[in-house]
C-alpha cells in the first residue's frame, strides 16, 4: 500500500485541531450556564467527533497512522483559557466569544488545507466532508456571538435566525440589483 505522507500529515494536523474543538465544546458545555447552550455545545462536540472519525479513516486508507491526540497548540490555548478564567471569571458571552475565536482558527486551517494543489482525491474528499461541520459550526458560533453583541438572547436569536437570514438574502439581492443598474 502506498503511503501519501503529505496527505496524512495534513489530515493528522486537521484531526488534532478538531480534537481540540471537541475538547473545547465539551468543556464549554460544562461551564456555560444556559442549558440550551450546553446542549448545543454537546451536539457540536459529537458532530466534530464524527468528523474526526472520518478523517482518521481516510488516514488509514492512505496507509498512515491516524492522530488520536489533540494538538500542542490546543493544550497551550487551554492553559491560557484556564488562566484567563481564573483571573476574570466566565460568563456565557465570554465562552461564546472564545468558541467563536477557536472556530475562526479551525476554519483557517481547513481553508488552507483545501487550497493545497497536491492533495490525493481521497484526502480532499475527507477534508471536504469534515469542512461541512467546520463551516456550519463557525457560522453558528459567529451568528450567536453577534446576536449576543446586539443584546439578543440565545432563544430569541435561534427563533429569529431564519427570518434574519431571509432579510439578509433580500438585502443582498437588492445590493446586487443596484450594482447592475
Amino acid at each position: 500500500m502506498t503511503t501519501h505522507n503529505s496527505d496524512t500529515t495534513t489530515l493528522n494536523t486537521l484531526i488534532a485541531t478538531l480534537l481540540d474543538s471537541v475538547e473545547g465544546y465539551t468543556k464549554s458545555a460544562d461551564d456555560v450556564r444556559d442549558p440550551d447552550l450546553a446542549q448545543r455545545f454537546r451536539s457540536r462536540a459529537q458532530e466534530r467527533q464524527s468528523a474526526v472519525a472520518g478523517l482518521q479513516a481516510a488516514v488509514t486508507r492512505l496507509g498512515g497512522n491516524p492522530e488520536d491526540d489533540s494538538s500542542t497548540m490546543g493544550g497551550i490555548h487551554r492553559a491560557f483559557l484556564n488562566l484567563k478564567e481564573a483571573v476574570t471569571g466566565t460568563d456565557d458571552t465570554a465562552i461564546i466569544n472564545e468558541i467563536e475565536r477557536g472556530e475562526d482558527y479551525l476554519k483557517g486551517k481547513f481553508e488552507t488545507a483545501l487550497k493545497a494543489d497536491d492533495l490525493a482525491p481521497e484526502a480532499r474528499s475527507a477534508i471536504s466532508t469534515a469542512w461541512n461541520s467546520v463551516k456550519s459550526g463557525h457560522d453558528e458560533m459567529s451568528n450567536l456571538k453577534h446576536q449576543r453583541e446586539r443584546g439578543d438572547s440565545y432563544r430569541e436569536g435561534r427563533q429569529d435566525a431564519g427570518a434574519q437570514q431571509e432579510y439578509a438574502s433580500e438585502s443582498d439581492l437588492r445590493r446586487q440589483d443596484d450594482t447592475l443598474i
